[in-house]
């Protein structure tokens, strides 16, 4: 069987795209094909899969898929991806579009490239950060898990639990590249104290307008990107005073630069590329599911 599909990415976080929008069809188990085809060296290679689908509610509807084949609730690189795709393809031929995604209806904002005639970045319409326990979730006995300790892999920690559908821990230290993300990530996302596993941004203020980062992702281990996290750290930064509230904040990332607004209730916006790599064609093989 004959796949084909797109590879996007969004300042290194990279996706498999599968138009499902077209046919109207989506594949039978999708996870399964996630871990079939994303798999660095050995297929496609990436962080993971998103089925790009029809919608009753919005313009059209994002699915994602992790490493490991769970399905996430929202990505914010991803989503820049899609609208991109939509956008080029011409399957809806509109600057600003809604996106469905697990969380909810995402508000998209493309900037086209007078020259070409295609997407080059997104503004994402993110929603707002929640810093309720039960939001997260995070097992506590506090409404919320901000600037407190949690003992991970042997060590104290200071984390800020942040939701933007879906949940992170923010920690913020000294030098995010002298982690050893291979042994505290895993130990974070698989930690007693989140039930539905985390991702995790270990962060360094640079200045108050701009943050460094490194992610670690539930069900992709470390990426290149995360836009919620990136808009997770932000918010963060914001509640505890480490950056201002309605102003831009970049975020820098090993795959480029994001740019967050976290405004005085707490919603976000996210700006970023968005760039389509190849298209391709992935033989399905029955043993692949």
């Amino acid at each position: 069987m004959k796949i084909p599909f797109t590879k996007m990415q969004g300042c290194g976080n990279d996706y498999i795209y599968l138009d499902c929008f077209t046919s109207g069809r989506e594949p039978a188990d999708p996870g399964a094909l996630a871990r079939a085809m994303a798999p660095r060296h050995l297929s496609v290679g990436a962080d993971g899969l998103v089925l790009i689908c029809r919608s009753e509610v919005a313009d059209a509807r994002m699915r994602m898929f992790n490493l490991d084949g769970s399905e996430g609730l929202m990505c914010g690189n991803a989503i820049r991806c899609v609208g991109k795709y939509l956008f080029d393809e011409g399957l809806v031929p509109a600057t600003r579009l809604a996106i469905e995604t697990a969380s909810g209806v995402k508000e998209l904002a493309l900037d086209v490239d007078e020259a070409t005639g295609r997407v080059a970045s997104a503004t994402v319409a993110m929603g707002r950060a929640s810093f309720k326990a039960a939001d997260v979730p995070v097992a506590c006995d506090c409404d919320e898990f901000v600037d407190a300790e949690l003992v991970v892999a042997g060590e104290p920690w200071r984390v800020t639990c942040v939701s933007m559908g879906n949940p992170h821990a923010v920690v913020f230290v000294d030098e995010p590249a002298a982690l050893d993300l291979a042994r505290i990530g895993p130990a974070f996302e698989c930690h007693e104290a989140f039930p539905e596993r985390t991702n995790t941004e270990f962060v360094r203020v640079i200045d108050p307008k701009t943050l460094e980062m490194r992610v670690w992702e539930r069900g992709s281990g470390e990426t290149y990107a995360c836009g919620t996290g990136a808009c997770a750290a932000v918010a963060a930064a914001v509640r505890l005073g480490h950056s201002p509230a309605d102003e831009a904040v970049t975020v820098r990332l090993k795959g480029g630069e994001l740019i967050i607004c976290v405004g005085g209730e707490g919603e976000v916006t996210m700006s970023g590329p968005a760039v389509r790599v190849y298209d391709g064609i992935y033989e399905l093989e029955s043993s692949a599911l």
